[in-house]
Formats: structure tokens, C-alpha cells, sequence
């Protein structure tokens, strides 16, 4: 099986460089395909190195994208400091904004604040935010860390509000409309950008 580590989607190259997550949402594309785009199959026979990973960005023409986006079959922050020195290298070769898509568990995973080390490496992060409260949050997201996970998730948007330039929650359109407004007041009072995204359901 040859792993698909880098791929197009829009006007953005992804980078799928995990397929471990600290989540198990019912709502979760990986239930249901194999990839985000047809043809493109994201279950990886093993994470790439960094190396790999610079290396298969490099078979791209660069010139077309705005934008890296780590986003792919897992959470990409369980390889905090892997991504941290992927960003180094890629700023340093091509200067593009980068944006982490992800559930906002990072220093959960790491065991301490770690959004001071994407000041200037990270433009932008994506947060799924997907409840809006703590016991909503875990029965749809399963979190193995429980229901601590949705207030250490809100913890995470508001740290990196300091050191990243675009912040963002999101939500899918698969709850009730006063739950999405009452996400997006909290969005609001963080004072970072809300997205509803759409659901597809693709079985």
C-alpha cells in the first residue's frame, strides 16, 4: 500500500501524518470511507518520519497552494513536536501560512501548555469544538479523556489566541439551532471566528 502523506484539496496541500486520535466521534468521516477525496486513501501503514514527510511535500509545485493545512485520517497534534519542527522546515523553505486543523487536545497530549512554540511557525488553527458543554461533548466525541476533555479543548482556543493570528471553532450541523448558537455565543465570548460545517453522510 503506498501512504498517502501529502495531498491536494482547494487551493492547500494537507498533510495526513497520523491516523491516531484522541477522539472517536460519531460523526466521523473515518467511519464511513477511506478518504476525504476520491482516490485518495488516508489509513496510513505507519506515520512517516519527518523526513518523509518534507520529502513528499517536495514532489508538489509549491507555487499553486496558499496554504499548508495538517488535517488528514487522525489528530495531528498526538505528534505535537513533530508537526513543530515540520513547520520550521516548511517556513524556512516556503514561507507559506500553515493552519492545524484539530479537536484541540494538544496539552492534554503533551502534558503542558505547548501553544507558545507555534508563535510564528503557525498562522492559523481550526478548532472542532462540536458541543456545548463538557457532557454533550463526550457523548458525541467519545474522548478518552473523558469530560475534562471539552473544557481543556475551550482552554486551548483561548491560549492560542496569544500566539497564533487566526483562531477559530467549529461545529457540525448535525445539532439542534439553539445548541449551534448557544457554541457560537461561547465562540464569541473567547473572541475567536465560528464555522458551521456541513455534514455529509456518506453510507
Amino acid at each position: 500500500m503506498v501512504m498517502t502523506i501529502t495531498y491536494e484539496l482547494g487551493n492547500a496541500l494537507y498533510l495526513n501524518i497520523t491516523n491516531r486520535c484522541t477522539n472517536n466521534c460519531s460523526f466521523c468521516v473515518r467511519n464511513s470511507q477511506d478518504g476525504l477525496s476520491q482516490g485518495v486513501n488516508l489509513w496510513l501503514k505507519r506515520e512517516p518520519t519527518v523526513e518523509e514527510v518534507m520529502t513528499d511535500v517536495q514532489k508538489w509545485d509549491i507555487d499553486k497552494y496558499q496554504e499548508f493545512v495538517f488535517c488528514g485520517y487522525g489528530e495531528p497534534m498526538m505528534r505535537t513536536y513533530d508537526i513543530i519542527e515540520i513547520c520550521k522546515q516548511l517556513k524556512t523553505a516556503y514561507g507559506l501560512p500553515i493552519r492545524i486543523n484539530t479537536n484541540g487536545h494538544a496539552n492534554l497530549i503533551c502534558g503542558r501548555d505547548i501553544t507558545p512554540q507555534l508563535t510564528g511557525l503557525v498562522d492559523a488553527v481550526s478548532i472542532s469544538m462540536n458541543a456545548k458543554n463538557s457532557k454533550e461533548y463526550q457523548q458525541i466525541c467519545l474522548s478518552q479523556y473523558g469530560e475534562k476533555a471539552y473544557d481543556a479543548m475551550l482552554d486551548f482556543t483561548t491560549r492560542c489566541r496569544r500566539h497564533i493570528p487566526r483562531v477559530g471553532l467549529s461545529i457540525v450541523d448535525v445539532m439542534a439551532k439553539d445548541d449551534i448558537q448557544a457554541c457560537r455565543k461561547i465562540a464569541e465570548e473567547i473572541g475567536v471566528d465560528f464555522k458551521v460545517r456541513h455534514f455529509v453522510n456518506h453510507n
